[in-house]
């Protein structure tokens, strides 16, 4: 079939090579500085040619609107704008909305066979925004229900999230967030996440952010790292006591901080088993409250208390109830503690015992009390009464 001679005018534009975005870096060399992106020159032809038989058969079978079949396939179709947008399974690539000029209904057309000044006029705003951290920016194009995904992936699989959780902005954090965002989106450049860019930026506050509103501190990269051990990791190659690096590494373990309540936020520690390491590398093997198993957990995710009382060689038990108090030889209020592992209730000092266990153990002595001295008073009025019952039948049989 011979090629469609197409008028000048809706020829596309020749362009010289786009930059190619910054590659993701490894986790060992994160820069210190900000993220730099380019942003790509805006278009402004819109014009989309079906330019022989092999393009018109694909998008016949990618495409929702199938072309009639008495239709010539010769003939093309003239793009009027994009109307919407959807990135595909897995952020492997995008597809557009697209609608024509001809009487063709709108139609879902692949990335690869739309031109790329088409694309471009509309993707454009898009990234621009995302790769300068413009909350402004974003949230008018997100307002303009332009049919826009708010997960749209580049080449490398990033959404506008991890953009500008690299970039340490907040605000865009939150309006993407609020608009639905998937908080959890890997790449395809390294399976790196949000939080894995906040953490490997060294952006506290957007990691911090980004735990609040519900994002997996978990997910694994492609090298099986979570957030938080990319950040341990990213620690451990940062020099000590230069000066240049003081604040990336004060960065770094606030990153890490919170990353490790994160993970350990909701589990309860029974007792602590063992102790390894040393100074910041101190860890400690805890038994979970709940049945699981023993794990590894650095100091600062466990209860100061807890370290203190193990550190002071304190065993560990579960009170059942409180069953006595008494004052001590030094003055001080002594708890008599029944145990849920024994049956022999032990003494112990008041500040290791659960202060509701006491409360539950004083109102319910004070019920005791209330109930004894009423009997008592009920007695010493059934004394008097038979005592003057007594006197007056004596006056009575003088």
């Amino acid at each position: 079939m011979e090629s469609l001679i197409v008028h000048q005018s809706l020829s596309r534009l020749k362009l010289s090579p786009k930059p190619s975005p910054p590659p993701i870096p490894s986790s060992s060399s994160f820069p210190s500085h900000s993220l730099c992106f380019r942003s790509t020159q805006k278009l402004k032809i819109a014009t989309f040619v079906f330019q022989n038989q092999e393009t018109q058969k694909i998008l016949r079978e990618t495409t929702k609107n199938d072309v009639d079949d008495g239709e010539a396939e010769s003939s093309y179709g003239e793009v009027d704008k994009i109307i919407g947008s959807r990135a595909l399974e897995g952020g492997t690539g995008m597809e557009y909305l697209i609608e024509w000029k001809d009487d063709h209904a709108p139609s879902w057309v692949p990335r690869d066979y739309i031109a790329g000044d088409v694309v471009a006029e509309y993707e454009t705003p898009w990234w621009t925004a995302a790769k300068k951290a413009d909350e402004s920016a974003l949230k008018q194009l997100i307002d303009s229900d332009d049919g826009r995904d708010i997960d749209a992936v580049d080449k490398d699989g990033r959404t506008a999230l991890l953009f500008v959780s690299g970039l340490g902005s907040e605000p865009c954090v939150r309006v993407l967030a609020e608009a639905g965002a998937n908080l959890d989106h890997r790449d395809n450049s390294g399976g790196l996440t949000a939080l894995h860019m906040a953490a490997g930026y060294v952006k506290p506050g957007v990691v911090k952010l980004l735990v609040e509103l519900g994002a997996d501190a978990e997910v694994e990269d492609d090298r099986g790292l979570t957030p938080l051990d990319l950040a341990r990791e990213i620690l451990k190659v940062t020099p000590k006591g230069n000066p240049m690096q003081f604040a990336r590494r004060l960065g770094l373990e606030s990153v890490i901080k919170t990353l490790e309540e994160s993970v350990f936020e909701y589990a309860e520690v029974q007792e602590i088993l063992e102790k390894r390491g040393k100074g910041d590398n101190v860890e400690y093997l805890v038994k979970w409250k709940d049945g699981g198993d023993p794990e590894w957990v650095k100091a600062g995710s466990i209860a100061e208390d807890l370290v203190a009382d193990y550190e002071a060689g304190l065993e560990y038990a579960v009170a059942e109830a409180v069953v006595g108090t008494r004052t001590g030889d030094d003055g001080k209020r002594e708890i008599l503690v029944k145990w849920a592992d024994s049956d022999e209730a032990t003494w112990e000092p008041e500040e290791n015992v659960d202060p509701d266990l006491i409360k539950e153990f004083e109102e319910m002595d004070g019920q005791i009390g209330a109930g004894v001295q009423m009997s008592k008073d009920r007695f010493n009025g059934d004394v008097e009464a038979q005592l003057s019952k007594e006197e007056a039948h004596h006056e009575s049989t003088r």
